[in-house]
């Protein structure tokens, strides 16, 4: 579907003289540029009408925001209200579907905003590539001063949880059930999956949990800031990466060190936490835990090196009593096993993870938490090549504002996507929430299970000091986003036909129940929340991935060599970029080598040009097709990657394996082990009747008995060696590996009906011959 097609469908009636013309100036550049060269005249007009629609846009996504800003104020006092004097529930639930109803409004305003972003993005880029005049760069520019692309609606989401769960409970204090606040109950089974949600679809997963939990907030004092959701994280590794290595082929016991800090950069005296995440497989019994404590940022350098101990500081927690005898010593324990680690080891740190994390969750309810974390942006902190963060435990050239545009891209990735991440703790034989199960096997999300943040970095910052890779990698070569293929979404409680204005009580149709998959009756067996995920392929096969690279980079090849936007052989206006265009202010320049120049890391700049939540140009958008068929290859996650294949120094080498989330339990072994036995009795039983014949019968059963002792010591060493061949491939790392037995049944058959049929040979030709004498 070309752009100008899904823009028409997808436009909110209400709201359709308000978004970008596209097929207006789309139709002025395929006009003018049919009967003449594109010259000035026609450039600048074309800017005029550009700058006029995104006046358009700016205007009234500011006058809808304060709609909703209004409206959200007047709501609140009325919940307020009605909170303290009491109502009743028909007055209840009027405010109840007005507020379902500014839900679906704050969807319907995100996705406004997306879809002319993307129309201004596709319509520069159209004009680039059809008038030779690079409006690109320049453009982008004038963006900046009318932001409203930059609008991300967490504050406005913030207070309308808060409002619409008071609501909900009708004015009682909405907490949850103390028994389920303790985490390490043996009475439950946990369980956490990860997901990848596209930034068509943030806000729109955003508002749908919040049907259903409210937005957790740790600092309930004060009114909620942007800067109140970043979270920063340093990880710290050796030279040899084994944390990494640890971490992504889940061996028992690996472990992840990080210092993390809540919102702006702490000064010497502010706190941050020191983190220990250690992986326990299930067979163990045992369960995966998550440890911590705090330090003060000034005492983070010497506690690294060895020189500072926590022994002082936790002798003052137990002599003030702010926390329990236990609590210090498990604190204090874990201080000195992970200052042992880090020494002993000689760790440094190697990546920082910044993003912005909403949380959802009922008060004193661990049942279920979900953590959805944007804006997500995976830094070097390492000192390889050039000193970074030095003999400190971090760089100081950055804070938190993202997207870090003072960083070389070699020093980051900004990851496309938002990570959702579902934790769930339910009793024993009790499956998740519908809702959930709804929530994933949606067209809203992508599932992404064991997904790292600090292993996405490495292996993407890092790739040549490390010599596996994650499977997921590959998956950041296609778009990710699926139509719809539910019902599921803001449309449950608001359908396509209501319209967007002042709500009427009544309204709101019933919610017809709807078949969940997996959720029939004949799956009430206690299903874990990972069991109804998506099934995906984990192994990536090596040969099947080197043939699809070469496919697409062969593709690539050919479409760049006809219409590249960074091929310096590509036309070129007579008339500079520099000065004279219409959308340059007096006495600014723009170079056109700077805008001409080829990236030296395409896959990863065109993701770190970004100042937003989509660069121009990104392959976020919607593809529109019908121009050559090169569209489709201009995106950042078409183009050549580099990061996941290593030369070796003679030249020619295999990409870099990619390890899939696999995990090797002992009943594997145990199978091989019992298949062998198996063998071993067969041929025991078969042994023992070839030695009855050869030692107690004629000479025509010993005949036979003689074939059936060499089957015996031939099946014998098979098994053996089959036993050993199976244990090599259960250990081995390939993709690829075989563990049926092709060949050994079949000619075991054929030997004993050679042996038995020899046995009635030489027994006929016997009788035969005594019979003639």
């Amino acid at each position: 579907m070309k752009f100008g097609q899904h823009l028409a469908y997808s436009v909110q009636p209400e709201w359709t003289f308000n978004y970008i013309s596209y097929d207006e100036l789309k139709e002025v550049i395929k006009t003018r540029t049919a009967t003449q060269v594109w010259n000035e005249t026609d450039e600048g007009y074309f800017v005029e009408l550009l700058e006029r629609e995104l006046e358009k846009v700016y205007s009234f996504q500011n006058v809808k925001i304060g709609e909703i800003r209004r409206k959200l104020s007047y709501y609140n006092t009325q919940a307020q209200e009605f909170k303290k004097n009491g109502a009743q529930e028909e007055t209840w639930r009027a405010l109840e579907v007005e507020l379902l109803r500014l839900i679906a409004e704050v969807d319907v305003l995100a996705r406004y905003t997306r879809l002319n972003y993307t129309g201004f993005l596709k319509i520069v880029k159209k004009h680039d590539k059809q008038t030779g005049w690079m409006l690109k760069s320049i453009f982008h520019v004038r963006l900046n001063t009318k932001p409203f692309h930059k609008e991300n609606y967490d504050a406005i989401i913030v207070r309308l949880s808060a409002i619409y769960h008071i609501v909900v409970a009708r004015g009682q204090k909405l907490k949850g059930d103390d028994q389920f606040s303790n985490w390490n109950s043996a009475a439950f089974v946990r369980d956490t999956t990860k997901y990848w949600i596209h930034p068509d679809n943030i806000t729109e997963v955003k508002l749908v949990i919040m049907k259903h939990l409210p937005v957790l907030l740790f600092n309930t004092k004060k009114e909620y800031e942007d800067n109140d959701s970043a979270i920063s994280s340093v990880y710290v590794d050796n030279d040899a990466f084994e944390c990494y290595q640890g971490r992504l082929e889940k061996t028992d016991m690996a472990q992840a060190i990080r210092i993390r800090w809540y919102g702006p950069t702490p000064t010497d005296n502010g706190q941050c936490f020191l983190e220990r995440k250690v992986h326990r497989e299930k067979w163990t019994g045992e369960q995966s835990v998550k440890e911590r404590f705090p330090i003060k940022t000034k005492y983070i350098n010497p506690y690294l090196t060895g020189d500072y101990t926590m022994d002082v500081k936790f002798a003052k927690l137990r002599a003030r009593g702010q926390k329990s005898v236990k609590d210090v010593e498990l604190m204090q324990k874990l201080a000195n096993e992970v200052q042992t680690s880090i020494v002993t080891k000689r760790m440094r740190p190697s990546i920082r993870a910044f993003y912005r994390r909403t949380a959802f969750q009922l008060h004193n309810d661990a049942r279920v938490r979900i953590s959805l974390d944007t804006e997500l942006a995976l830094i070097r902190e390492d000192d390889y090549g050039r000193v970074r963060a030095g003999d400190n435990w971090k760089r100081e050239d950055i804070g938190i504002d993202w997207p870090f545009k003072q960083l070389p891209a070699e020093d980051i990735t900004r990851f496309p996507y938002a990570v959702l991440e579902v934790k769930l703790q339910t009793q024993h034989g009790q499956e998740p929430p519908a809702w959930i199960i709804e929530l994933i096997n949606s067209h809203l999300v992508e599932s992404c299970p064991r997904f790292s943040k600090y292993i996405h970095g490495v292996a993407t910052l890092l790739e040549d000091k490390i010599q596996i890779l994650p499977f997921w990698l590959p998956q950041m070569d296609q778009d990710i986003r699926k139509p719809p293929n539910t019902d599921f979404g803001l449309n449950t409680f608001m359908p396509r036909a209501w319209p967007v204005g002042t709500p009427q009580v009544g309204l709101r149709p019933p919610i017809v129940p709807r078949q969940i998959e997996g959720s029939s009756d004949s799956t009430k067996t206690g299903k874990t929340l990972s069991e109804f995920e998506p099934k995906t392929p984990k192994i990536l096969d090596k040969a099947t991935y080197q043939q699809k690279m070469a496919e697409k980079n062969a593709n690539r090849r050919n479409n760049n060599n006809s219409n590249n936007f960074y091929n310096p052989g590509m036309a070129v206006s007579k008339t500079s970029v520099t000065g004279s265009h219409p959308l340059v202010d007096s006495g600014s320049t723009v170079s056109n080598q700077a805008l001409m120049a080829p990236p030296a890391r395409p896959w990863i700049d065109r993701l770190n040009n970004k100042d937003s939540r989509l660069s121009l140009g990104s392959d976020s958008e919607i593809t529109e097709k019908g121009n050559g068929g090169n569209n489709n290859n201009d995106g950042p996650l078409r183009r050549k990657s580099t990061l996941r294949r290593k030369r070796v120094a003679g030249g020619k080498g295999d990409p870099k394996r990619a390890t899939a989330p696999v995990r090797m339990e002992p009943k594997v072994f145990f199978a091989n082990e019992r298949t062998f036995l198996n063998w071993l009795q067969f041929s025991v039983l078969l042994g023992s009747i070839s030695l009855t014949l050869l030692n107690f019968g004629n000479e025509v059963t010993r005949i036979s008995g003689a074939v059936l002792t060499v089957i015996t010591l031939l099946a014998m060493m098979y098994a053996l060696g089959i036993f050993h061949i199976r244990l090599s491939n259960i250990l081995s790392e390939k993709a690829n590996r075989q563990f049926h037995d092709r060949w050994g049944p079949s000619v075991l058959c054929i030997f004993l009906l050679g042996g038995y049929f020899l046995n009635f040979y030489t027994k006929f030709i016997s009788t035969s011959d005594t019979g003639s004498l």
